[in-house]
């Protein structure tokens, strides 16, 4: 396979396709806690992923999914486990905040993804361009803890829980962009949601039998949409551009997914778009013109 290059207009197109899909999901999580526990709303949603990557699989016949070659496992151990821990902190941390400032704070994943990129992905290196566009973008966060802080809804604790969770959700960026250079991609995502099902399922089962699950038609279009849309289309097509493009141009794009979500949140969720979170959303964008003005 040639290595990976610079984002051209169909690499473009697609990861912001994908970006405003994933600014629908911390709108989609926040509405599916209000039916079923932090933890069992993620055993749900990875089983649901991975019966719909398994379909994939299927119908594309991919072959020798189900054997694994001496570093396979560890490569996929590795990258289940730290799937699983960022996605639990992710439902927590949503059922503690707002919609509105998930969508912001879990998104700034695509900062971490830039900088982490340029120790560990060959020919990735922070450019000044870069530097300047994350440090506006991160700019934008720092707005949002400042002036949002007391926003309706929204929690320290839960802000805290969700920027760890964005931390390793840019971690695992890296290590995946890295992992589908000589492990299949569909073979990563089939035991990332083996792992997550079973580590949620066991940990559900311990911390949260008390609590009910209420079976509703929201429930069920959030499980859809983090399952088939999130966790199966987004995840196969991201596993693809990773392939083909440097995770720094495509965190860049990604990095309108704060806005996306911000607008799904008040749509959706009827979050009030306060000016902290305008301000935010604005700085946010500017950082991505500036990132991808010689990137893209």
């Amino acid at each position: 396979m040639s290595p990976a290059r610079p984002l051209d207009a169909r690499g473009a197109i697609t990861a912001l396709l994908l970006a405003a899909l994933w600014g629908g999901n911390p709108v989609a999580v926040k509405i599916g806690l209000a039916d079923a526990p932090p933890l069992r709303l993620a055993a749900m949603r990875f089983l649901l992923g991975g019966l719909t990557v398994l379909a994939y699989a299927w119908l594309t016949r991919r072959a020798g999914l189900l054997r694994l070659r001496g570093e396979e496992a560890r490569v996929i151990w590795s990258l289940g486990l730290l799937f699983a821990v960022q996605t639990g902190l992710m439902n927590v941390g949503a059922n503690l905040t707002s919609a509105a400032h998930g969508a912001v704070l879990l998104n700034a994943a695509g900062i971490h993804t830039v900088l982490l990129a340029h120790f560990f992905i060959p020919g990735d290196r922070l450019t000044t361009a870069k530097l300047a566009g994350v440090l506006v973008a991160y700019a934008g966060i720092v707005v949002l803890f400042a002036g949002d802080v007391s926003a309706s809804g929204s929690s320290l604790v839960g802000d805290l829980v969700l920027s760890a969770s964005a931390f390793l959700l840019g971690e695992r960026t890296v290590y995946m962009a890295r992992a589908v250079q000589r492990v299949d991609p569909i073979k990563l995502l089939l035991g990332q949601a083996l792992i997550g099902t079973t580590a949620f399922v066991a940990a559900s089962a311990l911390l949260e039998s008390a609590v009910p699950t209420r079976t509703t038609a929201s429930l069920g279009l959030v499980l859809l949409y983090q399952g088939v849309v999130i966790a199966g289309f987004n995840f196969i097509v991201n596993a693809w551009l990773l392939q083909r493009y440097l995770p720094s141009a495509l965190a860049t794009w990604m990095l309108t997914t704060p806005i996306w979500g911000v607008l799904i949140a008040a749509a959706v969720a009827g979050d009030r778009l306060t000016p902290a979170l305008v301000l935010s959303s604005v700085m946010v964008a500017a950082g991505i013109g500036i990132a991808t003005r010689r990137t893209a």
